[in-house]
C-alpha cells in the first residue's frame, strides 16, 4: 500500500467497527473461550490434574453456552445478521446450535468417562488401584489420560471443533463458511489420532482423513473463488440475486457450484465422497467417533441446507439432477456395502453414508417443509448415533473394544439390557415405527414427494429396506446365537456413559412417540435471515 492510498484512507475518517449482537453470538464466544482456557490448562497445570480440570472446564463451557443459548432463545423474535452480516441468527441456525450443544455435551460425557478403560473391567482397575498389578501390564491409562489412552488435549480440541460447527451452520457468506470449515476440521484430524491402544490404526485414520480433507477444502475454496467471479460477492444472498439476474457466466456458476458441492459432500460423508468414513469410524477412539458421527453430520447438512436454499434455489433446475444422482449413489453405497461389513463400527459408518443420502433427499426439497424435515432428521439421527457408539464402547475383551460382529454373538445372554437397548437403537436407524428414525424418514420423504421428487423417494424406500437387513442381522446375532466361551464382556458403564446413553435412548423414544415437541420448533415460519 503506497502513501497516497494511506492518505486517502485516513482522510475518510476513523473506521467504524461493525455492530455485534453479543447476546446472539454469546454461545459461540463461550465455547471458543472455554477452548482457549483448555489450552492454558494444558500449558500450565500439572499433568496429573489436567484430566479433572479439562472435564470440568469442557462441561462448564458447554453448559454455560447452553444457558446463554436458552436465554437468547426466550427473547428471539425475528431473524437477524451480525458481525457485518457474516453470521445469520435465524430459526434454522438456532435449532442447529441447540442440537449441537446438546450432542456435544453427551459426547464429552462419553469422552470423560474413565470407568471404561483399556483394561476392560472394574476388577482390573481395582487391582491396579490396590497395587497388586502394574498399570502397564493391563495397559490402563495413566493419570494424564483417559479412556483408550486418550490425552487431555482432546477436550479443548472438542470445544474448538464445536465452535467451528456452530459458525459453519450460521455462516452467511462462503468465506466465513470456509474458515469455519477449517476450524472444525483441523481439531477432528488430531482427535482421530489420539487413541493409544490401537495407535497404528488410529494414526492411519487420522492421516487419511487429513489428506482427503485437505483436497476437499481445496475444492471448496476454488469453488468459492469462481462463485466470487460470477457474483462479485461471496454473500449467499448476493449470489442468489446474481442467479436470478441471468446475465452472467453460467460456466462460472455451475463449475463453482460443483466444486463447492464436493467440499460440502465430503464433510457430510455423502457417497461417493465417503472414502474417509469407514476407516476413520473404525480407527478413531469410539467416543471421538460418536462426536464426529453425530455433530459433524448436523453441521455439514445445516450448511448444505443454507447454501442450497438461500444461494442457489433460483438455479435448482440446472443442478438438481446431479444432486439426485449423488443422493442415489450415497444411499446405494451405504446400504449395499454395509451388508458386507464384519466390523460393527465400519457397518455404522456405511449406515451413516446411507443416512446422508436420505438427508440429501430432504435438503433437495427446496421448500419450508424440506428444511423442517431435514433439521428434524438431523436431531433424531444425532442422538441415536451417539447412543449407538456409547453401547459399542461397553462391549470389550482383553484387547479392548470387541468390534468384530462374531464377538457380538449371544450378547443377549451375557447382558440382556445392553442387547435390548442396542436393538432399539438399531431399529431406530432402520426407521421402524415408534422411533425417531421412522418419523425422520416419514417427514423427509413426505416433503420430497410434495416437491415433486416421488421417483427419488421410491428409490430411498428401497434402499431403506436393504439397509434394514444389516441392522436386523446384528439383532439376530445377539439373540439367536450362542456366545463363545471366551467371548467379550459388557463393562458396567460409569455415570457419564450411562447419562449419555440414556439421553440418546430417551430422545429417540420421545421423538418417535411425540415428535411434535421438535416439529413445532421447526414448523411454519422456518425462514432464513435476509
Amino acid at each position: 500500500m503506497n502513501v497516497s492510498t494511506l492518505t486517502t484512507v485516513f482522510a475518510q475518517g476513523p473506521v467504524e467497527a461493525p455492530a455485534i449482537d453479543f447476546a446472539a453470538v454469546a454461545p459461540i464466544l463461550i465455547v471458543f473461550g472455554g477452548a482457549c482456557l483448555g489450552v492454558l490448562v494444558e500449558a500450565f497445570f500439572p499433568r496429573h490434574t489436567r484430566w479433572t480440570w479439562q472435564v470440568v472446564l469442557a462441561l462448564l463451557s458447554i453448559g454455560t453456552a447452553g444457558l446463554a443459548f436458552g436465554l437468547y432463545l426466550r427473547e428471539f423474535t425475528n431473524p437477524t445478521t451480525t458481525l457485518a452480516d457474516r453470521l445469520a441468527v435465524d430459526r434454522p441456525a438456532l435449532f442447529l446450535w441447540g442440537t449441537l450443544i446438546a450432542l456435544a455435551l453427551a459426547a464429552v460425557l462419553l469422552i470423560a468417562d474413565r470407568t471404561i478403560e483399556p483394561g476392560g473391567s472394574f476388577v482390573a482397575q481395582a487391582a491396579v488401584r490396590a497395587g497388586s498389578v502394574q498399570d502397564h501390564a493391563l495397559n490402563i491409562a495413566p493419570g494424564g489420560t483417559g479412556p483408550a489412552g486418550m490425552r487431555t488435549e482432546i477436550f479443548p480440541l472438542t470445544l474448538f471443533a464445536l465452535g467451528g460447527m456452530m459458525v459453519f451452520t450460521a455462516a452467511n457468506d462462503l468465506l466465513t463458511m470456509f474458515i469455519a470449515l477449517e476450524v472444525l476440521s483441523l481439531p477432528l484430524y488430531l482427535m482421530c489420532g489420539l487413541a493409544r491402544r490401537r495407535r497404528l490404526l488410529s494414526q492411519e485414520a487420522a492421516v487419511k482423513y487429513f489428506l482427503l480433507g485437505a483436497f476437499a477444502s481445496a475444492f471448496f475454496l476454488y469453488g468459492l473463488a469462481l462463485l466470487y467471479g460470477y457474483a462479485g460477492s461471496v454473500k449467499l444472498t448476493d449470489i442468489a440475486t446474481a442467479t436470478t439476474a441471468g446475465d452472467r457466466s453460467d460456466t462460472l456458476l455451475f463449475v463453482g457450484l460443483g466444486l463447492l458441492v464436493v467440499g460440502l459432500m465430503f464433510k457430510a460423508s455423502v457417497g461417493p465422497f465417503h472414502a474417509w468414513t469407514p476407516d476413520v469410524y473404525q480407527g478413531a477412539p469410539t467416543p471421538v467417533t460418536a462426536f464426529m458421527a453425530a455433530c459433524t453430520k448436523v453441521a455439514a447438512f445445516g450448511a448444505i441446507v443454507r447454501v442450497f436454499h438461500v444461494a442457489f434455489q433460483a438455479s435448482s433446475w440446472e443442478w438438481r439432477g446431479v444432486l439426485w444422482a449423488i443422493a442415489i449413489a450415497s444411499m446405494a453405497i451405504g446400504a449395499v456395502l454395509g451388508l458386507t461389513q464384519t466390523d460393527i463400527k465400519r457397518m455404522i459408518a456405511y449406515s451413516s453414508i446411507a443416512h446422508a443420502g436420505f438427508l440429501l433427499v430432504g435438503a433437495l426439497a427446496l421448500t419450508e417443509e424440506g428444511r423442517s424435515a431435514t433439521l428434524f432428521y438431523l436431531l433424531a439421527y444425532g442422538f441415536t448415533t451417539l447412543a449407538v457408539f456409547g453401547i459399542i464402547s461397553l462391549v470389550r475383551d482383553a484387547d479392548g473394544e470387541a468390534t468384530h460382529l462374531s464377538q457380538w454373538a449371544g450378547l443377549a445372554k451375557r447382558s440382556p439390557v445392553t442387547a435390548w437397548v442396542f436393538t432399539f437403537l438399531l431399529l431406530a436407524l432402520a426407521g421402524i415405527p415408534l422411533t425417531s428414525g421412522f418419523i425422520g424418514k416419514f417427514v423427509v420423504f413426505t416433503a420430497a414427494v410434495q416437491d415433486g421428487m416421488a421417483p427419488l423417494v421410491v428409490i430411498a424406500l428401497l434402499m431403506s429396506a436393504v439397509a434394514a437387513f444389516f441392522y436386523l442381522r446384528v439383532v439376530v446375532l445377539m439373540f439367536f446365537s450362542d456366545p463363545a466361551p471366551d467371548g467379550p464382556t459388557v463393562t458396567v458403564p460409569g455415570v457419564f456413559t450411562t447419562v449419555a446413553i440414556t439421553l440418546g435412548v430417551l430422545v429417540t423414544l420421545l421423538l418417535g412417540v411425540y415428535p411434535a415437541v421438535a416439529l413445532d420448533w421447526v414448523g411454519p415460519g422456518l425462514a432464513f435471515a435476509p
